[in-house]
């Protein structure tokens, strides 16, 4: 099985598109989000991924009850999810990870810094980086291959981002 991972996405619907479609044509078929999607509206996006979507919430969330409507497999994390035989635990700051009352966890996966890691071993520790690429330009996200288990980062094409202020047009090319 491939598991997409992403987080700290921060309601960039273009780059999350991108990251659903590059983890689709990559085989994923399970989606897990790392927390700060932030709105609802970026949720309908994330949860378009054509097949399973799970997630955590993440310090940016700000519209808990109305994502939760929408979106039945999100949670508080520190969470634990079993797939293709594999105990994953997924929470937004690495630092809960260590507070997690679980034992024998395959795969640890966190968010927060934006700042894109694996660490091999038992567990194998990933942090996709951020989806939405504000804070270090780089868009990242990950992708895990239940055998072995091993992951790889991905980076996502940037969207242009074009914006306007008083007549003025600044633009940002990828």
């Amino acid at each position: 099985m491939k598991i997409g991972v992403i987080s700290d996405s921060h309601d960039n619907l273009p780059n999350i598109e991108k990251a659903l479609s590059m983890l689709a044509a990559r085989g994923a078929t399970v989606l897990i989000h790392a927390g700060d999607i932030v709105s609802p509206f970026a949720v309908k996006k994330v949860l378009s991924f054509p097949g399973d979507v799970y997630g955590v919430f993440g310090n940016n969330d700000g519209e808990i009850a109305g994502i939760k409507k929408i979106w039945q497999h999100v949670f508080h994390g520190p969470c634990l999810l079993e797939l293709a035989g594999l105990r994953i635990l997924v929470c937004h700051e690495e630092a809960e990870l260590s507070r997690a009352p679980y034992e024998d966890i395959d795969i640890m996966i966190f968010g927060h810094d934006h700042k894109a890691v694996i660490r091999e071993g038992r567990p194998l520790y990933v942090n996709p980086g951020e989806a939405g690429g504000w804070v270090y330009g780089k868009t990242t996200c990950a992708l895990i291959d239940s055998e072995g288990p091993r992951a790889e980062i991905l980076e996502i094409k940037r969207c242009a981002l074009r914006l306007r202020y008083w007549g003025c047009v600044w633009r940002r090319r990828a």
